[in-house]
């Protein structure tokens, strides 16, 4: 075991993040934690390197042991060109080598015990010099520099020039090349193209260490890890296996929790009428039960109601009317921006019902087309045409869609302005925005917020044509999940850019892969793209194209993942059909067929009980309405009077009071 965390525990005030969080992960082992946005996942990272305390607990790293951190955002600030950065990560064993040519230099010169010592310093440095790979640490830089998307060109660049996204990936590529025992990363996917993920994945997989990964990056944790800590309400649970397995086991942990909640509901219901009903019969007994039955209900553990997908974001996406059967034609589609040349002579078509997603690594002009299409930059080249009926509704990464000064409210209200408050306050409620959320503004909200708004505005646009551009960027797992439920049950047609190869899987009917300044048409979903992926790259650029990495060359293992699209074949670009998901039921075993006698015999038994119960209510109705007129009677006079009568009527009372007890306790015994 090389990290531990024991009941960890943390609150910012009242919000209390962390609840005795505790899991451990031994040497080599590569580990996800997730959750929703919030849950406290960068907060446990943070507690675990020190950099935030826990209220409670604690994360022991083991003895002698080397961790490394990237957090989500870098604020890297150095003089040193791009090269010269990596080189500081790589210092120690620079400088060992250093130690090593002087030595070399200065064993030529000396003889005798003074030879002896140095060549035994020069003996010991040299092994721990191959221990450590020191020979190989300029490829190794070159390497990790190339893998995270830098071309050679770009390695004598000051870090000053570099944007955000660049100065993270800098972090990240001098953090593995320092090798720690465990590396711990939060979102290390953020700014990478698909190449660049691929390159991470094959990277940490190899890591001789130990490897703790915060991502919403699905696939990405597929690929690696063989642990998952979900975070849920403070609580940490333990999976073993990959997200996949993660999320099954999930799935049925959570029935057989709601199963439980929802059982012990009933008997508290049960409980609650049981009391009401006892309190009624306004007996001292009768009382006493209910009092007694009231303090084992005050001890019963109650259980909290698991967290649902459902509970999360409402997204209902419906078109307003149907389009034509071709969408959009694109022919001969150019776009350059000065001396960069994006792409020329495209040619695509996308017909209704697909779902089409274009892939491609950063740079190549992905959002670019999307733009085009949107009217939002001119083409240098080319023609497009919209279909008949085809009403566009489009989200944008940047949310430049967004008025920033406007609140959430005033930014439905106003692209709306039929909705009333109630409508308005509704939708923005199935997006998480209740209360005073509403009157925030625009620029004032996190990405993940703004996020949320645009796709409300999508919701309630009613298009027939969806132009999506990073629509799981900033989403949390869960909401992921409800964003591709909804777009694989819309009833129009979609087009997308996405780097997110899990939600690709998901919902992707059709593949366009930009790459080589050509589109190439993949018929079938990201299983069938890495399938392909060889046999189109020859095709389109001929065998030399694939001496480069190669995404399905990455994955030897492809079988873990199932396709959600078998039997698909590559076509011609413009050619497009809609894929059908098909849901094959297993037949149940023989061994779990119902007991249809066992069932009767039960049914048969519960409705007798029902029967006997309301005869017994009946029955101490009557018995209490004969025992209210008798009361009723000794109170007059020529009742009282006669001492027979009076006599026989106290009989009678004691003998229902003598039946009734029977009866309430008979009632009791029924009613469990």
């Amino acid at each position: 075991m090389i990290l531990s965390c024991n009941r960890i525990c943390k609150a910012f005030g009242s919000d209390e993040i962390l609840k005795n969080a505790s899991f451990h992960i031994e040497e080599h082992e590569k580990a996800a934690i997730v959750g929703i946005n919030g849950a406290g996942k960068s907060t446990l990272l943070k507690i675990i390197v020190g950099e935030l305390a826990a209220d409670s607990g604690e994360a022991v790293l083991s003895k002698g042991k080397t961790f490394g951190y990237l957090a989500q955002n870098q604020e890297l600030s150095s003089h040193r060109s791009i090269y010269d950065e990596m080189l500081e990560a790589k210092r120690p064993v620079i400088e060992m080598e250093e130690r090593l040519r002087v030595l070399e230099q200065s064993m030529k010169h000396a003889s005798g015990q003074e030879l002896e010592d140095m060549m035994a310093v020069y003996s010991r440095l040299s092994h721990e010099f191959d221990l450590i790979n020191g020979y190989a640490w300029k490829s190794e830089i070159t390497g990790v520099l190339k893998g995270l998307g830098f071309g050679e060109d770009e390695f004598s660049k000051p870090i000053s020039t570099l944007s955000g996204g660049q100065k993270t990936r800098i972090s990240l590529g001098k953090l593995l090349l320092t090798s720690p025992d465990i590396i711990l990363l939060d979102e290390p996917t953020n700014h990478l193209d698909m190449a660049s993920i691929t390159w991470l994945e094959t990277y940490l997989s190899n890591y001789r260490g130990s490897v703790v990964i915060v991502a919403h990056d699905r696939y990405f944790l597929d690929r690696i890890v063989t642990k998952v800590i979900e975070l849920d309400r403070g609580n940490a649970s333990v999976y073993q296996g990959n997200y996949t397995a993660y999320s099954e086991k999930r799935a049925a942990r959570r029935a057989v929790q709601m199963k439980a909640y929802l059982n012990q509901q009933q008997e508290i219901k049960h409980q609650e009428e049981v009391i009401e009903k006892l309190r009624s019969f306004n007996r001292e007994k009768s009382i006493k039960r209910a009092e007694s039955r009231e303090k084992m209900l005050e001890k019963i553990d109650r259980l909290e109601k698991p967290t649902e997908v459902d509970d999360a974001m409402n997204i209902r996406l419906e078109p307003n009317i149907l389009s034509g059967n071709d969408v959009l034609t694109v022919k001969n589609l150019g776009k350059s921006f000065g001396a960069l040349h994006l792409f020329s002579g495209l040619d695509f078509e996308v017909r209704r019902g697909e779902r089409v997603a274009i892939i491609g690594d950063n740079g190549t002009g992905k959002t670019t087309i999307l733009k085009i299409i949107n009217g939002l930059v001119e083409p240098d080249t080319g023609e497009l045409i919209l279909g008949s009926r085809v009403h566009i509704g489009y989200y944008d990464q940047d949310h430049q869609v967004l008025h920033m000064e406007k609140t959430l409210f005033e930014e439905i209200s106003d692209a709306y302005p039929g909705m009333t408050n109630t409508q308005i306050r509704s939708t923005l409620a199935a997006f998480l925005f209740t209360g005073d959320d509403v009157f925030k503004r625009i620029g004032d909200l996190s990405g993940g917020e703004r996020g949320r708004v645009s796709l409300a505005r999508l919701m309630l646009s009613e298009a027939n044509f969806l132009i999506l551009d990073e629509p799981t960027n900033h989403l949390d797992i869960t909401s992921k999940e409800i964003l591709e439920n909804a777009l694989s049950h819309y009833g129009g047609t979609i087009l997308y850019v996405s780097h997110d190869r899990y939600f690709i899987n998901k919902t992707a009917t059709r593949i366009l892969d930009l790459t080589g300044r050509k589109l190439l048409n993949y018929i079938g979903n990201y299983d069938y793209y890495l399938e392909k992926h060889d046999d189109m790259m020859s095709a389109a650029f001929g065998t030399g194209a694939l001496a480069s990495t190669s995404e399905s060359e990455s994955f030897p293992d492809d079988s873990r993942y199932p396709s959600h699209n078998e039997g698909s074949s590559a076509v011609a670009a413009g050619e497009s059909r809609t894929m059908p998901w098909a849901v094959a039921a297993s037949p149940a075993s023989a061994s779990s067929k119902p007991d249809w006698k066992a069932q009767k015999e039960e049914q048969a038994r519960l409705r007798k009980r029902q029967n006997d119960l309301k005869r017994v209510e009946e029955e101490i109705h009557s018995l209490e309405a004969r025992d209210k007129e008798i009361d009723d009677l000794l109170c007059q006079e020529n009742v009282f009077t006669n001492v027979e009568r009076l006599v026989e009527l106290n009989h009678e009372k004691e003998a229902l009071q003598e039946k009734l007890t029977e009866l309430y306790e008979k009632w009791e015994e029924l009613a469990e």
